[in-house]
């Protein structure tokens, strides 16, 4: 049976979860503890070692995230539990962790539970946690990062390290600053709605690119975004007056 602990300051919320997981996994989770506070936690992942934590984000004094610094070494996995605050669901998308909205539906649970069930990368999940609290804590935008899904695990990059996307197929290749390349199955729509708009602007639907790596727009025989770096790529024309006036307030910024 899977080891687990229940994070939640709502003893309802908790014992809700609870009854699913008996009720639907039977014999799959043994619920080592319910607590209710990061405190507890804490004392209580050290005695059980558990393999999955679910975890309440939003909670008084301190809330989920403060978990990740009090405790140094992460063995387990974690799907966290919210039922608002899309600024933090952000940061855990872009960290590639998992998530269920409250109030929590068997549906949702089931693809938690199946993809915990096929994660075999709990050398990745420090890593994540750690990019996630990043995200979290820095007020920098530029100096943030997301976590990119590969075949062999995945690449934590930061935003700024970024010079453009490019979709191929269902497929999306990053072109970084330091002449490298990473591709993954995801979708460039995906990240895009993942990135942030201050910094990537989708210029054409097989680009997304950084907005600090545009050297110039040209608007000759086509219209063409000319990287730093040398490269052109054509700018959509419904895009075309949009990415002007991004292009714009970023330089007058």
């Amino acid at each position: 049976m899977i080891k687990t602990i229940l994070i939640d300051d709502e003893h309802n919320a908790s014992e809700f979860l609870e009854k699913m997981l008996k009720r639907y996994f039977p014999n799959k989770f043994h619920i080592c503890k319910t607590c209710e506070s990061i405190d507890d936690a804490v004392e209580a992942i050290e005695e059980y070692q558990p393999e999955l934590v679910f975890l309440d984000i939003q909670m008084p004094k301190k809330n989920g995230f403060e978990l990740f610094k009090e405790i140094k070494n992460i063995n387990f996995e974690v799907i966290f539990t919210t039922a608002h605050s899309e600024y933090a669901i952000d940061a855990i998308k872009r960290s590639a962790l998992d998530y269920l909205l409250k109030p929590i539906n068997y549906v949702d649970l089931l693809g938690a539970v199946n993809r915990f069930e096929q994660k075999n990368k709990k050398g990745n999940q420090e890593k994540q946690l750690n990019i996630l609290i990043e995200n979290i804590d820095s007020g920098d935008t530029a100096h943030k990062k997301i976590a990119i899904a590969t075949e062999t695990g995945f690449e934590f990059v930061k935003f700024n390290t970024i010079i453009y996307s490019e979709a191929q197929s269902n497929y999306t290749k990053f072109y970084l600053t330091d002449g490298t390349s990473v591709t993954t199955s995801k979708t460039l729509k995906h990240f895009e709605e993942l990135l942030p708009v201050e910094l990537f602007f989708r210029i054409h639907k097989s680009y997304l690119v950084n907005m600090n790596f545009v050297k110039r727009f040209s608007k000759t025989d086509e219209f063409l975004a000319e990287l730093i770096t040398g490269q052109k790529l054509p700018v959509s024309i419904r895009k075309k007056d949009e990415f002007i006036s991004a292009i714009t307030q970023k330089t007058n910024a």
